[in-house]
């Protein structure tokens, strides 16, 4: 494999970005106006009014937005964004409960420390101790969220109207994001009920039968001892999201407790997961 610089000339039309924000965003614009395809894992255009935040399953039209996108800034080429790991693991379990009229989120994140880039933290830091601040990890999975389970209204998007509350924390876990999920909804379901959205929910990507897409992208389990990270983070690869203990909520209504892969179907997945959706909606040859 040659390794190159980043510069557009002899990349290919797709380009997967994982680069670090302090230079993602010049690097991706500038590909992006020469005609390539940026598919992103950076946190710079996630949140422009314009650029697709994606998760396949929950909001496949929004990649409508390119067309507004390429037209307003006169680029020959596009970038679509994968959101942050924790908000994938988290909406993916929202979204099946948006039909209950989704009021209001209070999540806790229990997060991996291979989410923190490689070499990752400190082993003094980590080892017995659990680190209680993720510098802009909150505000991401409260705003990130709203915009993804928005509606496509004409050319833009008009966020959903759920409220969030988040905490983060660093655990000395290696893989698997969980995180603590109570949930307030409008029409006031059986337990049984949302166990069976759960169950039932797909999108595009099964209904098209993507590569990496997992059959069943939310998989619920009985056992009041799941999901835990050794058991549970490389469901389908890595590329499902893994739910249990849901119950009465004594503050809202409902609480239950999700995992996902961070730097599967929080990140690498993600992204090619997004790539191979804009395939067959024609975007990519």
């Amino acid at each position: 494999m040659s390794v190159d610089r980043c510069v557009t000339g002899r990349a290919p039309k797709l380009v997967f970005s994982g680069l670090d924000s302090s230079v993602a965003g010049s690097v991706e614009e500038l590909f992006a106006k020469n005609g390539h395809i940026v598919v992103s894992n950076a946190k710079n255009f996630r949140m422009e009014s314009d650029v697709p935040l994606l998760i396949p399953e929950i909001n496949a039209d929004h990649l409508a937005l390119l067309e507004t996108q390429t037209k307003n800034r006169r680029w020959s080429g596009s970038i679509v964004t994968n959101p942050n790991c924790s908000t994938i693991v988290m909406t993916l379990a929202l979204a099946p409960l948006c039909g209950f009229g989704l009021r209001k989120v209070v999540v806790s994140t229990l997060q991996a420390i291979s989410g923190a880039g490689y070499p990752g933290v400190a082993s003094l830091d980590i080892l017995g101790n659990v680190l209680p601040h993720i510098p802009g990890e909150e505000l991401k999975i409260e705003t990130e969220t709203q915009k993804i389970l928005g509606a496509l209204t004409g050319s833009e998007i008009v966020p959903h109207d759920v409220v969030i509350s988040a905490q983060t924390t660093r655990v000395p876990v290696l893989n698997g994001h969980t995180a603590l999920v109570s949930v307030e909804l409008a029409s006031n379901p059986t337990v049984d009920e949302v166990v069976a959205a759960f169950d039932s929910f797909r999108g595009r990507p099964q209904n098209e039968n993507l590569p990496t897409a997992p059959s069943n992208p939310v998989r619920y389990v009985d056992d009041p001892t799941r999901p835990q990270p050794r058991l549970d983070v490389d469901s389908e690869g890595g590329m499902a999201i893994t739910i249990g203990r849901l119950r009465e909520c004594p503050v809202l209504d409902l609480k239950f407790i999700v995992l996902g892969h961070n730097t599967v179907r929080g990140a690498a997945g993600a992204a090619i997961l997004n790539a191979e959706l804009m395939r067959v909606e024609g975007l990519v040859d």
